[in-house]
């Protein structure tokens, strides 16, 4: 994620640097180093800033899981933790999930899977990608 896609991201949410800071459980001048791109924004931090921000405006979409509409194969399907803990909304957000028959053990690895997908959430579909 790149310091813009923060920045704009904070904005959707309507945070200030302090609430988001509190938000995410870190320090007021981490979020204002993530802005300035003095620091790298750890997976961590990317990962609930996107979370919080499709949850926010209700947007998560498609409502229908995501094996229904990638059209999973059954054994993938149910070696797949979206599966067993019934969160196929939430794919993206799960790690270890078996997307394309594979499960990505690196967080960008899996989120530039995650983009081309159609379960993905519009709302982070049109943020610019921070891994291409």
């Amino acid at each position: 994620m790149e310091s813009r896609d923060f920045i704009d991201l904070r904005k959707n949410l309507n945070k200030t640097q302090q609430e988001m800071a509190r938000l995410l459980g870190i320090s007021v001048k981490a979020v204002r180093s993530y802005e300035q791109g003095w620091r790298t924004i750890p997976v961590h931090a990317e990962r609930q800033i996107m979370f919080l921000a499709a949850r926010k405006h209700d947007i998560i979409a498609p409502r229908e899981p995501c094996w229904i509409v990638r059209n999973c194969p059954e054994n993938n399907k149910t070696a797949c933790p979206a599966w067993e803990f019934q969160a196929g909304d939430l794919c993206w957000f799960i790690n270890g999930t078996i997307c394309h028959g594979k499960d990505c053990l690196k967080w960008d690895e899996k989120i530039k899977l995650c983009r081309m997908c159609k379960a993905f959430p519009t709302v982070l579909q049109n943020m610019p990608a921070a891994v291409k």
